[in-house]
């Protein structure tokens, strides 16, 4: 019998945070906003913990450019991938809270690699400082060109048929995309085999493409260009309703598993940064996120905006650290 599981996003979908949230600006943090900072003085490090070339590494490096011109500052973008970005989110949480690094963050692997001690992360999730969430990536299913998968019914026909042979890329244990992948094959009684890609969606494509997995999962943002160019078939979207960007593709809920699941992708400072600089950053990243020309950038992308302050982005941290936390041990039990 087919279960519904839903770990999703759905506090984050086109309701009152799209965009509308940058109406919020200024309300953030209480008084911190209106104090006054001479910051920034120096070069900005801003910490991806992917390679480049995937759709988080791609959203950051958009908003950096746009940011170094609404603060008048020199944004430096540092790759530190590995481990599901657990080097990246260490090198983070041990930066002296000056200021001059922030991070990229994605939800829910951030918050996963330091809930599941297994991975032995330096960081708990109280580590960070939430500045601001910038896009929101539902988690999507896709195969090759010439897969005989023609949709998500025919893929999972096949996994029962053939248990562990179909394999199926994730960015890292823990990662979005894994439990994206460990949600549906519980929801549908099915043991399709995960293949860890821990240094981001780049690293992972690149498999895929090279045929060294059956399914690539990853984000909307990662197989938009793909399917585009034809050089993957996307069965489904786990989102409840479909991807503007992807609006042929059908959900999973439409094929009767109710799995919904993506990636909230913002930014963070080090635990202990002074609350007038993570309210100045997050104050930019709204103003930023007002303009034409980057929300086109980014949809062109795939990239859904979603703009929250660093009020209600610490609020969905704490959220999703709470419901998380009951899905670490499905992690451990599937690795």
């Amino acid at each position: 019998m087919r279960k519904t599981l839903i770990a999703g996003l759905a506090s984050l979908t086109l309701a009152s945070v799209v965009l509308s949230g940058c109406a919020q600006r200024g309300n953030a943090a209480g008084a911190g906003g209106d104090e006054e900072t001479s910051w920034p003085e120096k070069p900005i490090t801003l910490i991806v913990a992917f390679d480049p070339g995937g759709s988080s590494d791609v959203g950051a490096r958009l908003l950096a450019d746009a940011l170094e011109e609404e603060l008048d500052a020199t944004i430096v973008v540092e790759n530190r991938p590995g481990a599901g970005g657990q080097i990246g989110y260490t090198a983070l949480a041990g930066a002296d809270p000056d200021g001059y690094t922030f991070g990229l963050t994605t939800i829910p692997g951030v918050i996963v690699s330091a809930l599941d001690e297994s991975r032995g992360a330096a960081y708990t999730p109280e580590d960070f400082a939430p500045a601001a969430l910038q896009v929101t990536d539902p988690t999507a299913i896709a195969v090759a060109p010439d897969s005989p998968y023609e949709s998500l019914d025919d893929l999972l026909a096949a996994a029962e048929a053939a248990p562990d042979t179909i394999t199926a890329s994730t960015t890292g244990i823990g990662s979005q995309d894994h439990f994206g992948l460990l949600l549906l094959n519980e929801a549908a009684g099915v043991d399709i085999r995960p293949v860890h890609f821990a240094d981001g969606a780049a690293q992972a494509t690149t498999a895929f493409l090279g045929g060294n997995v059956d399914v690539l999962v990853g984000n909307v943002g990662d197989v938009k260009q793909l399917e585009e160019s034809g050089s993957a078939r996307v069965l489904t979207v786990l989102a409840d309703e479909r991807s503007p960007f992807l609006p042929d593709v059908p959900t999973a809920a439409e094929a009767g598993y109710d799995v919904e699941l993506g990636s909230a992708r913002g930014y963070a400072f080090p635990a202990d940064t002074p609350d007038e600089i993570v309210q100045k950053l997050s104050d930019a990243i709204g103003e930023v996120m007002q303009d034409d020309g980057l929300i086109g950038r980014m949809e062109d992308l795939g990239l859904q905006p979603t703009y929250q302050d660093s009020t209600d982005y610490a609020a969905f941290w704490a959220e999703r650290t709470e419901t998380l936390a009951g899905l670490v041990d499905l992690v451990r039990e599937n690795g």
